[in-house]
């Protein structure tokens, strides 16, 4: 005597469901594991590119210290206050001017000569440039013209410069540094 005859038609089309939700949830699993990844690559990329535009802004603001040492900026005189940039060598900012690095109408920068074949190549092709403001005088060392034997000389006073590089890419990572630099 048979109870239910189409009871084991249900089992056998129980388990294809139950195997296709499975196939449904691994392939959710897969999507979600490949979405990471590609996030993770252009993490990456986005990494070796700063990394990249923070090296060549480093190596610009360099080349301009050193020319800064050479004596090849202004010397004992610098442009007035509020002048213009003439090949990346500025003046001291006028009082309110908006800063100069974050200035998209700003067009003194100059190319950074060294770094022209800086082994930096492929899809992202930096050119990093800087300027030179004129950021006032200082002393020396500390307490210069305390001393007597330097009172009255131009031996204790230095000028001092703010150096400004950036490099980037269009459409890439961009990277600004400053530092402050006393001539030697």
């Amino acid at each position: 005597m048979r109870l239910h005859p189409s009871s084991g038609r249900h089992a056998r089309g129980a388990s294809l469901v139950v195997v296709l939700i499975l196939l449904l949830v691994m392939t959710l699993l897969g999507l979600a594991v490949l979405r990471g990844t590609l996030l993770e690559d252009r993490m990456s990329a986005n990494l070796l590119d700063r990394s990249q535009n923070f090296q060549a802004a480093e190596a610009a603001l360099r080349e301009a210290e050193a020319m800064i040492a050479a004596g090849v900026v202004w010397g004992a005189n610098p442009p007035a206050a509020g002048s213009g940039c003439t090949n990346g060598m500025c003046g001291s900012p006028a009082a309110g001017a908006a800063d100069r690095a974050t200035d998209t109408a700003f067009a003194g920068w100059r190319n950074s000569a060294s770094n022209l074949n800086n082994g930096i190549a492929g899809a992202q092709a930096v050119q990093p440039q800087f300027f030179v403001e004129h950021a006032g005088w200082s002393e020396t060392w500390f307490e210069c013209n305390l001393d007597t034997k330097y009172r009255g000389t131009d031996l204790c006073i230095r000028p001092a410069y703010r150096v400004t590089a950036r490099s980037e890419a269009n459409g890439r990572a961009s990277v600004i540094l400053q530092s402050n630099f006393i001539a030697p």
